[in-house]
């Protein structure tokens, strides 16, 4: 059972599941904007257009007021995620192990600057003697 555990948790803060769950709440977040824009700028507009409706300025400012609002709901989401995912992936890394450097397997030619192997004792370009370190 705890392999089993471990094995979601590595798939659950894989990178690609958090960036699918993230597209998917802010997807949801963005369409209510959109709703937002299309019954209170949209229709208002095309009713007028039509003359099926007639609006006051009341009626004008609340349709601004509730655009504004649903503007500021997906602004508040979009933190709030940002928030969240900066908190998991610091908690990820602070599990992971640190990479050693690896030991380097070239070395320049003193001569003619050139990149060689670290064991060469002859630089392959110049010909040079290489002197023992």
């Amino acid at each position: 059972m705890k392999k089993f555990m471990e094995e979601f948790k590595a798939f659950a803060l894989r990178g690609n599941v958090m960036d699918m769950a993230v597209g998917v709440i802010i997807g949801g977040a963005f369409s209510g904007i959109v709703t937002s824009l299309t019954d209170n700028f949209i229709k208002p507009i095309l009713n007028v257009l039509t003359g099926g409706a007639t609006y006051t300025l009341q009626d004008v400012s609340g349709f601004a007021s509730s655009f504004i609002s649903s503007v500021v709901n997906f602004l508040i989401m979009a933190f709030i995620l940002f928030c969240l995912l900066k908190a998991v992936n610091k908690v990820t890394s602070l599990g992971a192990k640190k990479e050693e450097s690896a030991a380097p397997t070239t070395k320049k030619c003193p001569f003619c600057m050139s990149e060689i192997d670290i064991k060469a004792t002859r630089c392959p370009h110049c010909t040079s003697e290489l002197p023992e370190e």
